[in-house]
């Protein structure tokens, strides 16, 4: 997928936290340890850091959801990440977002924080970022 692509998607799935534009998409794909899982319809940012995995942002279009995309591309993820030598994997995730909880709770992730108010909807609204976090090995 082109940054173009990644940011039209992106766009179409989120609005807290803001969708990132293009430019954001080169500048952490460049970043060392960043890498791109994708489908179809869907796409998945992660990083690898010494022996600690993020998750930076996992995107489905909104007419695929629920039909196996992000758990195929969290399951990629998570086998990317270990074979690149992370022991954990975290992410963060907005407290109402409960498809996405829903999803990385299934998959073994677990809250360890929250960020209250951390996220800022454009209509003022603020909602709670959680931490989530797992081990890989």
């Amino acid at each position: 997928m082109t940054p173009d692509a990644l940011a039209a998607l992106h766009a179409r799935c989120f609005t807290t936290p803001p969708p990132w534009p293009a430019a954001e998409f080169i500048a952490t794909l460049s970043s060392p340890g960043a890498f791109l899982l994708h489908e179809s319809q869907g796409f998945l940012l992660g990083r690898v850091v010494a022996d600690e995995a993020e998750l930076i942002t996992l995107a489905t279009a909104p007419e695929a959801r629920r039909q196996g995309i992000g758990r195929s591309l969290l399951a990629g993820f998570l086998a990317e990440a270990a074979a690149r030598g992370a022991a954990t994997a975290f992410l963060e995730v907005a407290a109402d977002n409960t498809g996405a909880l829903a999803l990385y709770t299934q998959a073994g992730f677990a809250v360890q924080g929250r960020r209250r108010g951390y996220y800022h909807a454009p209509d003022g609204r603020r909602t709670d970022a959680l931490i989530l976090t797992r081990a890989l090995v």
